[in-house]
């Protein structure tokens, strides 16, 4: 039996449709929310500034594994999979995720 499952976001700040997950990080920890356009554009408008005057994190040393060698969990395919969906993106429901939709997601985010 056939089944088709639809994945809808709802915002996290008002309940409402989202529009998109946006990703972010502080203090060492790695956060996903659910916003509408609106609710996202606010968020980035109010980092701009912090944004503006920091700088990039370096990335691992060639001494240690590489962020895209090294295993995802089960929220980062998840994660990767909701994104890929709301960017046009055919992927499965479960598997090996392709490695043109891991290089889309890598390059958004």
């Amino acid at each position: 039996m056939a089944q088709k499952v639809n994945i809808v976001l709802i915002d996290d700040i008002d309940e409402s449709e989202a529009d998109e997950t946006v990703s972010f990080g502080l203090d060492g920890k790695e956060y996903l929310i659910d916003l509408t356009a609106e609710h996202a554009g606010q968020l980035r408008d109010a980092l701009a500034p912090y944004v503006g005057h920091a700088r990039p994190a370096g990335r691992r040393s060639a001494t240690r594994k590489s962020a895209a060698a090294a295993p995802r969990s089960s929220s980062d395919a998840t994660a990767i999979r909701e994104w890929a969906r709301g960017n046009g993106f055919d992927v499965p429901e479960r598997g090996r995720l392709p490695k043109e939709v891991k290089e889309a997601y890598e390059s958004a985010h």
